[in-house]
């Protein structure tokens, strides 16, 4: 859970998604997770031999309403649809792939009602969304001041990605 994804955990919670599962391999990130909204927090080093799809299907009685990729991780997209409920789960990339990656799925997946779809800037329309947004971190509705963990020098800026990297923030 990096930037991106406790910041879909933050909206998740404003809206009133009634359960949000957060999902990383790094356990030291379900703290932060849970003080962003996260309801439950999943390991997929935890369940090495489920496949996570598989895992949060049964964790939900038939898959998730809603998934958000934030990795940019061509199998975690695919992981992440097929996690939907059939019928009527959306998954939303967030996370931009490599150069060249291409993402597939089995036709199935999609005839049986899930939807498949990007979000740029979190679907936000900056002229007329923005100054809301503004004003909720304002009022302490979204917590941004959190999301900074650390702070570094410009000359120490190999300590801040092999910081990132790790996952110690």
């Amino acid at each position: 859970m990096g930037g991106v994804g406790l910041s879909v955990a933050q909206g998740a919670r404003l809206n009133k998604a009634s359960r949000i599962i957060a999902i990383d391999t790094n356990p030291k990130k379900e703290k932060l997770s849970r003080e962003m909204g996260a309801t439950d927090f999943v390991n997929p080093l935890d369940h090495s031999n489920t496949p996570i799809q598989q895992v949060l299907i049964d964790m939900t009685d038939g898959g998730l309403d809603y998934t958000f990729d934030c990795t940019g991780n061509v199998q975690v997209m695919r992981a992440a649809l097929e996690a939907c409920h059939k019928g009527w789960g959306q998954s939303i990339i967030i996370g931009v792939a490599a150069a060249g990656q291409e993402i597939s799925t089995r036709p199935f997946q999609l005839v049986t009602g899930r939807v498949w779809k990007g979000s740029a800037f979190g679907g936000v329309k900056g002229r007329t969304e923005l100054p809301g947004l503004v004003e909720d971190y304002m009022e302490g509705k979204i917590k941004i001041d959190e999301l900074i963990t650390h702070r570094f020098n410009l000359d120490d800026i190999n300590l801040a990605f092999d910081a990132m990297h790790g996952g110690d923030w």
